[in-house]
């Protein structure tokens, strides 16, 4: 193959169509106030699901994982399982919480817990920062490697991809953005399957020679340890604890994640959604990381076929010059669905957050129809942040984004989700508890990042969550004793 051909870039072309005109399709009731920040309550839980599944695997996994698993081993693999972490503390700790309280956002949740209207807009000012970074690489990945692949300017690449994310989520709400979701994780879990069936046929020895090559240091190469006394050094187990805690603290801080939640209050069909996702993670990230190993025999075995040697480049390389006509467009359509279903969770969960949680604490009475305007307008302003940022972005280097991703959610989500976890454990734990927990963690772990190098980034959530509960318990000790003060008793045993 040379290249993509026309009837590659019509299927493209003709799929960001369809997601566009489905995205306005599923908002043409109008949708105001909470229904579009939570939906209309129509959303089956299978749906949302998906949902979760296609917000949380980006493009930042879908080429990078692989990229990953080619240039390297499968040690990454071991952060999927951190999903049997994240899960059961869910719903354990948090399910219950949210369902009861009826929160409009995670950071409603802050206020009700402490008392504190300070709290809950911290926490929204964190995310959206946070999310613009995420949105900001989300554009930048499969935009860059596309733009060396086709020979398109990266930046135009980035202003499509923004623009077309910002109409459907600027006009439907959440429903809209839950059911373009769910089509576009349906188009990229159809993809890797076709993508891995296709390689094994195409390699000498097919999928023994797969787990052939796996069994010679592919799957774990002899200096990766799968525990290391000091867990601040990576291995096998403060990856996958590392990440659970990352996932974990996803699903219970995390706006874009929260919110689906937010669509139901019935506790059997969050589970059912939480678990839903869990197994979609699992499964296709496992389907990538075979993609990679499968990547890594091919081109070995047809080195005169490789196209490029950067890792986050040689999974797009494989589609373009590799697959059959039409399947190239409909596997590039699907890195592209991998982008716009987390675009359009972002800008979403942004402007709720922003509407619910930082205007509405500062001004009380605002009408439905104001309040949807204002989340309309503030999805327009932080898709084009994000697109600058992006832009900047591609003018980095950024060797692994999924690793980069995963150090800056680690560094950011990592602290919010401290003061969750305190005020759900800690029944007495205060407002002042909550802010020291918060201050003393995020000073720590900035100090990890930029004076200590040699301590890994999977522990950063680790170590947060653990010293905003440690610090918060001591604070709301000492200030309980001091003053006598009474507490907001909102905890998880208020629900058992």
């Amino acid at each position: 193959m040379n290249g993509l051909t026309g009837i590659d870039i019509t299927i493209v072309i003709v799929y960001l169509l369809v997601v566009l005109a489905a995205g306005l399709y599923f908002s043409k009731s109008p949708m105001e106030g909470k229904s579009y920040f939570k939906g209309d309550g129509t959303i089956p839980w299978w749906v949302t699901s998906v949902s979760i599944f296609a917000t949380l695997l980006s493009p930042i996994s879908f080429l990078s994982i692989a990229g990953n698993s080619y240039s390297g081993t499968w040690l990454l693999w071991f952060a999927q399982l951190g999903i049997f972490i994240a899960v059961p503390l869910t719903i354990k700790l948090f399910l219950p919480v949210y369902s009861k309280l009826k929160i409009d956002t995670a950071y409603h949740y802050l206020e009700l817990r402490y008392e504190s209207k300070g709290l809950r807009v911290l926490g929204a000012i964190l995310f959206i920062i946070y999310q613009i970074g995420r949105m900001s690489i989300i554009m930048y990945l499969p935009s860059i490697v596309l733009s060396q692949l086709l020979g398109i300017n990266t930046n135009l690449l980035i202003v499509i991809m923004g623009i077309i994310a910002i109409v459907y989520s600027y006009g439907g709400g959440l429903k809209s953005v839950v059911w373009t979701d769910f089509i576009q994780g349906v188009v990229l879990i159809a993809g890797i399957l076709f993508t891995l069936v296709y390689l094994i046929f195409s390699i000498d020895g097919g999928i023994v020679e797969i787990f052939n090559t796996l069994s010679m240091d592919k799957f774990l190469a002899p200096n990766e340890v799968v525990f290391d006394p000091n867990i601040l050094k990576s291995s096998v187990f403060i990856i996958l604890v590392g990440a659970g805690i990352n996932t974990f603290s996803s699903y219970i801080s995390s706006q874009d994640v929260v919110q689906r939640f937010t669509t139901t209050t019935d506790i059997k069909e969050l589970r059912k959604m939480t678990f839903g996702n869990g197994f979609l993670s699992i499964g296709t990230t496992t389907v990538i990381y075979l993609i990679g190993t499968a990547l890594y025999i091919f081109y070995h075995q047809n080195p005169q076929l490789l196209q490029t040697a950067q890792q986050d480049q040689i999974f797009a390389s494989f589609i373009v010059y590799q697959l059959p006509v039409g399947v190239s467009g409909i596997l590039l359509a699907a890195i592209y669905a991998a982008s716009q279903s987390t675009l359009s969770t972002g800008l979403n969960s942004v402007a709720t957050s922003w509407v619910l949680d930082i205007q509405g604490c500062f001004k009380k009475q605002i009408s439905t129809e104001k309040q949807t305007q204002i989340a309309k307008f503030v999805s327009l302003g932080v898709g084009i942040v994000s697109i600058i940022v992006a832009m900047i972005l591609a003018n980095g280097e950024i060797k692994s984004a999924y690793e980069w991703f995963n150090s800056f959610m680690g560094l950011v989500l990592g602290v919010l989700a401290g003061i969750f976890v305190l005020g759900v454990i800690n029944r007495k734990a205060t407002k002042l508890g909550a802010y020291a927990g918060f201050i003393i963690s995020a000073i720590i772990v900035i100090n990890l990042k930029y004076n200590h190098p040699e301590v890994t980034s999977w522990s950063y959530s680790i170590v947060t969550i653990a010293t905003s509960c440690v610090v918060g318990f001591v604070v709301s000790y000492i200030e309980e004793k001091v003053k006598s003060t009474k507490h907001n008793k909102l905890s998880m045993t208020e629900f058992e």
